[in-house]
């Protein structure tokens, strides 16, 4: 079904386009397939083929995110494979639940939650800068990254956009992590749920490879740019770029409900 979609050169490279940007995005601050889906979908492919070959994209472009994160220190090794495993787990589950619940309640549910997000983000004037990990017990840590990896990893799975926004919140302000580092354990947990969601899409015939890989290609690029900008700029960096994210979001849930 998939194989039998095909887009003109333009459309494509308006994807590749836009998919760079959510990759240089996301590499920061998460919340690419904001940018991302939208594009898929303004090539009429259907929505389940948009999110398949979106999850292709995305799942390569962070992994060189991680590749490049873990090689400059800038993440912490013992949270992030703990929340890596659960959140492969997590997406997983996630997805089987997004079955049975509606979009409406999910995006009711995220008017909610995204306001308090935003506000925590934007008043809490030391959020990612105090520079060091909270002192709290390696059992505890271990717990709370689990806790992290499912809740975000489902997440995932379950909706999506806004991933990677929500675990550097976390990683900070649980762990007591810096944003560059709570940035690089967000990776590591994304990758594990792209590629949890990418493996259930490729099963169900729903990622078109003519486009989906030379938007990975691009998003890998945009991902490679915006890793080099969170990592020299740090937290000055990626605060303000996730506020940017939580504003897309917020905009484009209220928009869906008002026109749904």
């Amino acid at each position: 079904m998939a194989d039998a979609f095909v887009v003109s050169a333009t459309a494509l490279a308006f994807v590749c386009f836009m998919v760079f940007l959510a990759g240089f995005v996301d590499a920061s601050a998460g919340g690419g397939a904001l940018i991302a889906i939208p594009a898929y979908l303004f090539t009429g492919m259907p929505a389940h083929c948009a999110l398949g070959s979106n999850k292709l994209s995305s799942a390569c472009g962070t992994t060189l995110s991680v590749v490049k994160f873990w090689r400059s220190g800038a993440v912490e090794p013992r949270s992030a494979a703990i929340a890596f495993a659960a959140s492969f787990a997590g997406s997983a589950l996630g997805a089987h639940i997004a079955l049975l619940l509606s979009d409406a309640a999910i995006k009711t549910a995220l008017l909610v939650i995204l306001p308090c997000v935003a506000l925590v983000v934007l008043f809490k004037r030391n959020f990612g800068e105090d520079g060091g990990a909270r002192e709290i017990s390696k059992r505890r840590a271990a717990l709370l990254s689990a806790v992290i990896g499912l809740l975000i990893g489902g997440y995932d799975g379950l909706f999506g956009p806004g991933t990677g926004t929500f675990a550097i919140i976390a990683f900070s302000m649980l762990l007591g992590l810096d944003l560059k580092t709570s940035s690089g354990n967000a990776k590591i947990l994304n990758v594990a749920s792209n590629y949890a969601s990418l493996i259930t899409f490729i099963c169900a015939d729903a990622v078109i490879f003519s486009i989906a890989i030379p938007a990975a290609l691009c998003n890998m690029a945009g991902n490679y740019l915006g890793s080099r900008c969170a990592l020299t700029k740090g937290a000055r960096f990626i605060r303000p770029m996730m506020l940017c994210v939580l504003a897309m979001l917020m905009l484009k849930i209220v928009w869906d409900v008002v026109h749904g």
